[in-house]
Formats: structure tokens, C-alpha cells, sequence
């Protein structure tokens, strides 16, 4: 609305009959059809309105984008013959698109700005142009066909420019000095010497497979046995790949053009087909369809490198290598089931640190994050308890306790924790640990195992040495069984 004009967005069939068109003022077509029904324009709703239907069109080929205005645009390039030829993918595309309730006008071409142009402006009962044979039929068309601004169409069209043969005959240059380089731009992408990308509504190498019904489908033990026969598809291609799903995605395109998704995510990458529908099965319980789906899309959005692992010939009933193998499919099933409850964010594991402190050893890390690696590689597993005795119970923190020790480093004889007294009577070290080179402010630590009168057994350190000048302090690490 420049200035606050009202105007005419787009128009209907009845109102395009009744000689009304886009960019007529609000005023204008109020005064001569007063019965005029209007609606408020969304942009934003429109442009996802194409974007839905650019991933309904994937069925057709993995280059499918939504364009500006009312444009959708898929590349078929090596596709129409899955269809049995590109007569018969446009009549199913229209078919498709007619039901959802749209007017559609198709072509196919050698280039992109070639099909918008006889879309538009072509022969409706030959929407598809023979390779390399359209361009006497594309001279003929209008100046409006090249997808130039109306300003500049207007302006063609005073100085008796009125087709696309009428430019194709003038000089590139006395045409970009009254009207710049677009039109000799357009012109070029007309006959496909200018490349125009697509940027597909989805990666055009993730992995998907997709199920058309003849009918839509509404029953649950349907959809079920639809989503297992596109499992066992997916996981073989997958396994071409070498690679495992980390996050699945399950799309219900329904009659009414609206789309229903499913998501499901691994903790660790996996193509078992089993596995991964019962995970999509509490799901699916929850799936609307509607008035009927009839489209199923099954895409694995997250994908990560799985070689292929070996069997073993042994059942794994009674313990041995296949039982271990048995004990970590287990583990991961419930990880993935738990996981997808409650979300992978709040399932943590510990994966080890370049640290000889025991409480920098190791971090914690969402199930989902990182390779199961370690960060500090042989420095990492001594910290994690190779070099020396670890108690069971390592306190995140340790605590700090007064205690009583001959001078310089032999083990304390008491010493109190939380307000009790305990009575050392065997003790073992020290082992000294140090602390990170670029850490200046932390000193040694010489770590000493105890047991009290009592048959207490703990984990003490004494942080510094005697130096003369610092008292050193005392702290609790650990308890032992």
C-alpha cells in the first residue's frame, strides 16, 4: 500500500471476468463491482502455503522450491521417466494440486525462466516444449513473458517492442542504455544461457523415500505397515551410504494440503529398521489423519558415518562376545526410548578429560553430543583411575577437613570431618597429583588412603608442602567401600 493505497493483490477468476486485475486500487474495483469480496493480503502465509507444497512436490524429484508470488519450480531432470514420462507427471501434478483446491498452470522446458514463460503464456494443450525445438514457439510470446517489472514492460511496450522476437532483434547494448541490463538478463535465462539455482526446500542428498497411496489412508494399523515397509527402504539405502539415522522425520501429507510431522532422534547412529519403528510407534498412536493422507515421507534429517559391524555366530545366550554385543543394543534401545521421552538434553554421560584432578577428569555430555571419545587420550585414563587406587565414591567437590600430620609428608594421625573425630590407623601414599601447567595458582596435591579405627576407609590430600611460609590445607576426596 504506497501512500496508504489500497490495492488489488491478486484477483479470482469471477473478478478477473469481470475486468478486474492486480494493482487496481481498492476504490476503483469497489465502484465498479460494489458487491466485491475482499480479504486481507499475508504474505508470509502465502510464501509457507508454497513452501508446504514445494515438499509435497518431492514425490516428483529432490529439487523442488517455492519461488516469489505463486511460483513453484521443480527441477525433473532424469525423474519424469519414474512417471512414465513428463505428460504423465504434469497430469499428476495438476491432479494433485486441483485437489487441494488451486488453479494450476504447467510446462516443462529447457530452462527455468522457458517454463515460467509458457506457463504463463503458452499453449495449455502443449504444456511441455521438445527439447532444444521451443524457441520459435518462445519468440512469439509477449515481452510480459521475461519476467521483467511492469515499469520496464510498459516501456517496451510504448516504443512498439511487443514480443520476445521484437528484443532478440535489437542490439544488447541500445537496449541495457534505456532500460539497463535486467532485460538482456532475462532474455539469457530464457534460453537457458544464464544458470538460475534452485535452493531445494530440502537437502537434495539427505536420505528419503516416500509411499503414494491410490486411496488416502486413515486407519492406524495402515499407516503402521506403510512406515515399516519405508524403514526397511530408508535403511537400505543407508546402509549403501555406510552411514546410521541420528534423527528421523516422518511427514503425513494429508487431502486437505495441510502436513502432519513426526520426529524421532538416536543416541547413537543406528539402520535398524526394528529399532527405529518402535520408536516411531508411540508417535504414530498420536497421528492425526484426517479427512486421509495420501502421501507418507520418511527422511533421515541427521545421519552419521556407520560402518558396517560384524556378527557374531555365537546366540549370546550364555554370556561371551555376543552377549556384551546384546548388552549394548539393549542399552542403546533404552537410551533411545528414554531419550525421546523425556529428550536427549537431560540424558548425560561422562566422557573423560586431559586432567590428572580427579574432579576435571571428566565432563558431562548430552547423549546425543560428541562421539563417545575421549578428550584427553592416555592423560585422560590415567586421570580416570589407571595410576593409583580411586575410592567408589568421589565427592564432586572435596571437602575440607583439620587434620593432624607429622612434619614434612608423612599421612595425618586424625583428623575431623564434619564435626567427628576419626582415628587413623593405616594409611598408604602419598601419590602426588599435579595440577594443570597454565593453572599458576594451584599447588601439588599428595593423596593418602586411610583407615580409621573404626574400618573407615577415605581419600585424603594434603594441597602444598612445608615450606616454612604457607600452612598447608587438608581435604576429603573420597570414600572407599
Amino acid at each position: 500500500m504506497p501512500g496508504g493505497t489500497r490495492r488489488l493483490a491478486a484477483v479470482n477468476r469471477a473478478a478477473l471476468d469481470a475486468g478486474l486485475r492486480p494493482g487496481e486500487t481498492v476504490a476503483d474495483a469497489q465502484a465498479r463491482l460494489p458487491a466485491l469480496c475482499l480479504a486481507t493480503a499475508e504474505p508470509a502465509a502465502e510464501q509457507a502455503l508454497l513452501e508446504h507444497l514445494a515438499e509435497a512436490c518431492l514425490c516428483y524429484s529432490p529439487m523442488a522450491a517455492a519461488g516469489d508470488e505463486t511460483n513453484l519450480w521443480i527441477d525433473i531432470s532424469g525423474c519424469a521417466h519414474l512417471l512414465g514420462g513428463e505428460i504423465p507427471l504434469l497430469r499428476d501434478l495438476v491432479r494433485r494440486l486441483t485437489r487441494y483446491g488451486f488453479t494450476v498452470r504447467v510446462a516443462v522446458a529447457d530452462s527455468a525462466g522457458a517454463a515460467w514463460a509458457w506457463a504463463r503464456f503458452g499453449d495449455p494443450a502443449h504444456p511441455c516444449l521438445p527439447a532444444g525445438e521451443g524457441r520459435r514457439a518462445l519468440l512469439e510470446l509477449p515481452v510480459a513473458a521475461l519476467r521483467l517489472d511492469p515499469a520496464i514492460g510498459d516501456g517496451l511496450r510504448h516504443l512498439g517492442l511487443k514480443t520476445v522476437a521484437a528484443l532478440e532483434a535489437l542490439p544488447r547494448a541500445a537496449l541495457a542504455s534505456r532500460f539497463g541490463d535486467v532485460v538482456g538478463a532475462r532474455l539469457d535465462q530464457l534460453w537457458g544461457r544464464v544458470d538460475e539455482p534452485l535452493s531445494p526446500c530440502r537437502p537434495a542428498d539427505q536420505p528419503r523415500t516416500y509411499r503414494r497411496f491410490a486411496e488416502p489412508i486413515g486407519r492406524a494399523d495402515d499407516v503402521a505397515a506403510a512406515a515399516r515397509q519405508m524403514l526397511a527402504a530408508l535403511c537400505q539405502d543407508l546402509e549403501r551410504r555406510q552411514q546410521g539415522v541420528r534423527r528421523l522425520e516422518l511427514a503425513a501429507f494429508r487431502v486437505d494440503a495441510t502436513c502432519r510431522r513426526l520426529t524421532v532422534g538416536t543416541g547413537r547412529p543406528t539402520r535398524d529398521s526394528l529399532h527405529l519403528f518402535r520408536l516411531l510407534a508411540e508417535p504414530l498412536g498420536t497421528l492425526d489423519a484426517g479427512f486421509g493422507i495420501e502421501m507418507l515421507g520418511l527422511a533421515a534429517q541427521a545421519v552419521a558415518p556407520l560402518a558396517a559391524e560384524q556378527m557374531s555366530w555365537s546366540l549370546g545366550r550364555n554370556g561371551g562376545e555376543a552377549g556384551a554385543e546384546e548388552g549394548g543394543l539393549a542399552l542403546a534401545v533404552l537410551c533411545d526410548s528414554l531419550g525421546n521421552r523425556l529428550g536427549f538434553e537431560r540424558l548425560t554421560r561422562f566422557v573423560l578429560r586431559q586432567s590428572h584432578l580427579p574432579e576435571r577428569a571428566v565432563r558431562r555430555l548430552a547423549l546425543g553430543q560428541g562421539d563417545g571419545g575421549t578428550d584427553g587420550g592416555a592423560d585422560g585414563a590415567v586421570a580416570g583411575g589407571v595410576a593409583g587406587r580411586r575410592p567408589v565414591r568421589l565427592f564432586e567437590r572435596p571437602e575440607a577437613v583439620e587434620a593432624v600430620a607429622p612434619l614434612p609428608d608423612a599421612p595425618p594421625l586424625l583428623f575431623r570431618w564434619r564435626h567427628q573425630i576419626h582415628r587413623v590407623t593405616r594409611a598408604e601414599g602419598p601419590e602426588r597429583l599435579s595440577g594443570e601447567w597454565w593453572r599458576r595458582d594451584e599447588r601439588d596435591r599428595d593423596y593418602y588412603c586411610v583407615e580409621d579405627d573404626a574400618g573407615a576407609r577415605f581419600w585424603l590430600y594434603r594441597e602444598g608442602a612445608y615450606d616454612g611460609q604457607a600452612i598447608p590445607r587438608w581435604f576429603l576426596h573420597g570414600i572407599f567401600p
